[in-house]
């Protein structure tokens, strides 16, 4: 199986073990690069803080340049939060479809001054300013690396879509990819002028859809991984998973295929005795802002 043998291959090439990062080594190997954390958010009010207060040792430190929390349409103090530690922010129009995660980061992209990002989830509790360093550490040495995700260890449960969906789907879509961890990861660190020249998709297909476009446009080499540990968050509902692997399964054929629209019926059950539920769950394939 020689695409098995090139994701082992890469495995061993292209993961880079959990290691103490160097503050000053990699400052000095900016070597006059800009550097932006992008954040996209709904409703994280409660966890934004202690993120954002973390990532600040990287901005006194001089590794990061800027902190940008994009906005997904929140209802809560979110933005509040990220202007009170004087954070910039870009809120997300509500004008047009809603296009969730995905649309989130492009719009991180497009409002980023940095050279070099990482994309973290508003989520996690503990570790980010740990996880941006370990993520921009490779991007930093070896200009062949165009997105270099993070994986971790979870305590208890979690990774339900990773296992059941998504590492399935690419072992029998995309088996060059088959090494890759958790390749839903929140957390990757990319080089922006690479991504503004490809197709991203929206909601929770944009972090299959982008290991696709960067795999087909600049190889499998441009992709790496790094330990990033252990990883906190809060867990979401069956109901919510099941919209996200869809979205999974969308981006997949949003890619690899001729379509710019994917529209699924995700079916549920509520009530008692059950009553059946349906709501659409459209996925969508974002043009490239540049090129």
């Amino acid at each position: 199986m020689p695409d098995l043998d090139a994701a082992r291959a890469w495995l061993a090439r292209r993961t880079y073990p959990r290691a103490e990062p160097d503050l000053d080594a990699l400052v000095a190997a900016k070597a006059g690069r800009r550097t932006s954390v992008l954040l996209p958010a709904r409703n994280e009010a409660e966890t934004l803080g202690p993120i954002l207060a973390d990532l600040g040792r990287l901005v006194d430190a001089g590794l990061v340049d800027e902190l940008v929390v994009i906005d997904s349409r929140s209802s809560d103090g979110t933005v509040a939060v990220a202007r009170d530690a004087g954070v910039r922010v870009v809120e997300v129009s509500a004008d047009g479809p809603d296009l969730g995660k995905g649309g989130a980061m492009r719009a991180g992209l497009v409002a980023m001054t940095g050279d070099l990002g990482v994309f973290l989830d508003a989520d996690v509790e503990g570790g980010a300013a740990s996880f941006a360093a370990a993520l921009l550490a490779p991007l930093l040495a070896d200009p062949d690396l165009v997105l270099v995700k993070g994986f971790y260890r979870r305590p208890g449960s979690g990774g339900r879509v990773t296992e059941l969906v998504a590492r399935p789907l690419l072992s029998r879509r995309e088996p060059r990819l088959s090494a890759l961890v958790q390749p839903l990861s929140g957390e990757a660190g990319f080089r922006r002028d690479a991504l503004l020249r490809l197709p991203l998709v929206s909601g929770y297909g944009v972090e299959t859809g982008m290991l696709l476009s960067v795999l087909h446009a600049h190889g499998l080499d441009a992709l790496g991984q790094v330990d990033l540990g252990e990883r906190r968050h809060r867990s979401q509902d069956l109901v919510a998973l099941g919209a996200m692997a869809l979205q999974v399964q969308a981006a997949l054929d949003l890619v690899t295929g001729d379509a710019d629209v994917v529209e699924d019926d995700h079916v549920t059950f509520a009530g008692e005795p059950p009553e059946l539920v349906a709501h659409r769950v459209v996925t969508r394939l974002l043009p490239p802002i540049e090129g």
